[in-house]
């Protein structure tokens, strides 16, 4: 049994961002391989979150010590919690490392005898520095995109409109303060970009706050929050250009699963040139320099320049980060020798300098050491 621990005290909810699409696809991919995998919650009961998967198998436990009961493979999804394991268990690095000096401590903690898994090749030196190890030592599973984003029909392009939608979540670090001041710019004719944004997110209380903002902005229609890939493939499909203005100045974006949802669904992506969004480019991202309300504007001029993604360039693209690709590349990690923990390095490290010093070489009679 490969079991996904999610964040201890947290519910599971739909659609709300990557990590919990990335957990809830890898299950139902390698179950459909009858391969058995389930989602494991901790110290919510059946309140957590699994009526919005009628799919996904789910098992709750009552506390953190209860996990050192389950004789399965534990892949922790985003906390690292410490915690014993039964067999040696692995933690996927959704997140960019912490900046608090009090959070540093606790994940520094909880990593130290986990393989770690990320989910991009910036993510993975970005860890790699934090945790002082060798990058070799950190497997990369790249996150995916469902099929139903490459099958969606799209809605037929208005000539005289650009549709753009943001799909983040409401946060910050996502970029939706940089997106609010660029809808001052003078760059757009009037009425020529129709500017979306979903209430992903509005469940928290920062989301909340700027959900009231937005409801309330005459430049951007809030629509809900989509909760299952059919719905957020129909979402992207009636709009051309969708942007990722994620925050560069204190948050790094480790990859960004909407932008290679958005490219499967045929729409242009226009992101921070920051993190691992780079790297999912899968021939319709155009990159703008971060937390830069002008160039965000410039980018979505750029996309709008370059026309419909043609249908050709759509199919290639939704070849690209498959699910079947992505569980490929995490029983890849799993089957593979493990590398030395964190923990492993320090303890080897602490062994070395404990060595008593070498004896220099004595010249013995005939002039020769020994």
């Amino acid at each position: 049994m490969i079991s996904f621990v999610w964040s201890p005290g947290e519910r599971l909810p739909a659609g709300t961002g990557g990590s919990e699409n990335f957990t809830v696809g890898q299950v139902r991919e390698l179950n459909r391989r009858a391969i058995p995998a389930r989602v494991v919650t901790v110290g919510l009961g059946t309140a957590d979150g699994r009526e919005e998967f009628d799919d996904v198998p789910f098992h709750c436990v009552a506390d953190l010590d209860a996990l050192a009961t389950l004789d399965d493979t534990l892949i922790f999804v985003s906390e690292a919690p410490p915690v014993v394991t039964m067999h040696p268990a692995y933690q996927i690095l959704h997140v960019p490392p912490p900046l608090r000096e009090h959070r540093q401590a606790s994940v520094l903690a909880g990593t130290r005898n986990r393989t770690l898994i990320a989910t991009s090749r910036y993510a993975a030196a970005l860890w790699a520095e934090f945790l002082d190890v060798s990058l070799d030592t950190i497997r990369v599973v790249y996150p995916f995109a469902e099929s139903a984003f490459a099958r969606q029909p799209r809605a037929q392009a208005r000539p005289d409109i650009t549709r753009v939608l943001y799909a983040g979540r409401l946060t910050p670090e996502k970029g939706i303060y940089t997106l609010l001041s660029m809808l001052h710019t003078d760059l757009f004719d009037p009425g020529s970009v129709t500017f979306t944004a979903t209430s992903a997110g509005a469940d928290k209380p920062q989301g909340a706050i700027i959900e009231r903002m937005l409801r309330t902005h005459p430049g951007i229609d809030l629509v809900p929050a989509r909760r299952t890939p059919a719905g957020m493939a129909s979402l992207l499909a009636e709009h051309d250009v969708v942007v990722m203005p994620s925050n560069s100045q204190y948050w790094h974006e480790t990859f960004g699963i909407v932008s290679i949802e958005a490219q499967h669904a045929g729409c242009r992506v226009v992101a921070s040139h920051d993190g691992g969004l780079p790297e999912t480019d899968c021939g319709a991202l155009v990159l703008v320099r971060p937390d830069d309300a002008e160039a965000l504007a410039q980018g979505i001029l750029a996309a709008r320049d370059q026309g419909p993604v043609p249908l050709a360039d759509r199919r290639r693209a939704g070849r690209d980060f498959t699910v079947a690709d992505s569980v490929d590349s995490l029983l890849e990690a799993l089957r593979a020798p493990a590398p030395p923990t964190p923990w492993a390095v320090i303890q080897e490290l602490e062994e070395l300098v404990a060595l008593p010093p070498a004896q220099p070489a004595t010249p013995s009679r005939a002039g020769r050491t020994r």
